[in-house]
């Protein structure tokens, strides 16, 4: 019988199970409360992390602080790189050095770490709001922020000027999905060789980079299932076929197991976004981009009564948060969904204000 974990505890540790991790909190040298992932598997681990993190604070206490180094950001961004490329898939990788190299380098790149300031990081924010999205934005953020996490671990500077700084507000996720209706016709206007594509996309929740990247040998057709070696969030996870993904995966000639299910000369990722985006043109249907199929399936699972936790498990996020964007529902499904109240309630009139009774009940 599995033992269940603790919310939280007395030392300072907290477990998150909307991202199945342990979490510490503990105050640092300059006085604030830090809170951190902690690489642990059970709670005897995590306390053991945590008081090493209060040890060393207790440690530097008494010694005193140690003096920031001279280092810019510059300097730091390669050790930063080199750490996150080994725990980073080789496409979040290219987007972490690109914002790191390209715009915090040109941005702060002379300045020493120790010597950037909350103020510094909040002008930054408000001069690349007027120029890029906010979730661009947020991104560079949380890039800089892990920047001095880990240069706070290895003793380059005391404390973190990003923590306070406020993100722009990012708007609320898309909610554009495909009638069933509207897939037919785009299925049909597609051509043959990317319709299998768009039928895997829209009935698994896969991204685009997880189908073209399958493998005939990550197929397991008997058990009705495909195993991905890593995604994007950098673990492997389990995608099971319905009827018709099936079937899309039966219409290929197939090949070696090594080689790719879609051939990766004509499959290339522009070719098939722009074929899907010509098929739904064809058809009248505007705004809609390859990867809201993926809202496509999980809106519907979720109008079909899947909950949120199995809609996170399908698409694989690790964050609850992140699959609430996927909750979309028509206004046809709330209808119906608001109607059966009435068989729970069991009214068939009105009921008059203070009365309790129908409203026919009285008047008989």
């Amino acid at each position: 019988m599995a033992t269940k974990k603790p919310k939280t505890d007395r030392d300072g540790i907290q477990w998150r199970k909307d991202r199945g991790a342990y979490f510490g909190s503990w105050t640092d040298l300059s006085g604030k409360r830090r809170k951190k992932k902690l690489q642990a598997s059970t709670l005897t681990q995590a306390r053991a992390l945590l008081a090493a993190e209060k040890q060393r604070v207790e440690k530097a206490q008494v010694l005193g602080y140690t003096p920031p180094g001279d280092e810019t950001l510059s300097d730091v961004i390669p050790r930063y790189l080199k750490h996150q490329k080994a725990r980073n898939t080789p496409q979040a990788y290219e987007r972490t050095r690109g914002i790191a190299e390209r715009h915090l380098k040109a941005a702060f790149g002379d300045m020493r770490l120790a010597n950037i300031r909350k103020m510094n990081v909040q002008q930054y924010i408000t001069k690349r709001s007027g120029e890029v999205s906010p979730s661009s934005v947020v991104k560079e953020l949380n890039v800089l922020k892990h920047i001095y996490s880990l240069a706070i671990d290895w003793e380059i500077v005391p404390v973190n000027p990003c923590h306070g700084v406020k993100p722009p507000r990012v708007p609320a996720g898309r909610v554009r999905y495909l009638q069933p209706t509207e897939l037919r016709a785009v299925l049909d206007a597609c051509p043959d060789w990317v319709r299998p594509i768009i039928v895997l996309l829209v009935s698994t929740g896969m991204r685009r980079g997880e189908v073209l990247g399958l493998r005939w040998l990550d197929v397991d057709r008997k058990g009705c299932r495909i195993l991905l070696p890593q995604t994007k969030n950098g673990e492997g996870r389990i995608v099971y076929l319905n009827r018709i993904a099936c079937d899309a995966l039966d219409s290929l000639p197939g090949g070696k197991p090594t080689d790719f299910v879609f051939p990766v000369q004509q499959s290339t990722p522009e070719a098939v976004s722009m074929a899907f985006t010509r098929a739904c043109r064809l058809v009248g249907i505007q705004d809609f981009r390859l990867h809201d199929l993926r809202h496509t399936a999980a809106s519907w699972l979720r109008m079909q009564g899947a909950d949120i936790h199995t809609v996170a498990l399908i698409l694989g996020h690790k964050d609850l948060r992140m699959a609430a964007r996927y909750q979309h529902l028509s206004p046809t499904f709330l209808a119906e969904a608001v109607a059966k109240l009435e068989t729970a309630y069991q009214l068939t009139a009105p009921v008059e204000a203070g009365s309790g009774q129908p409203i026919e009940a009285q008047s008989a």
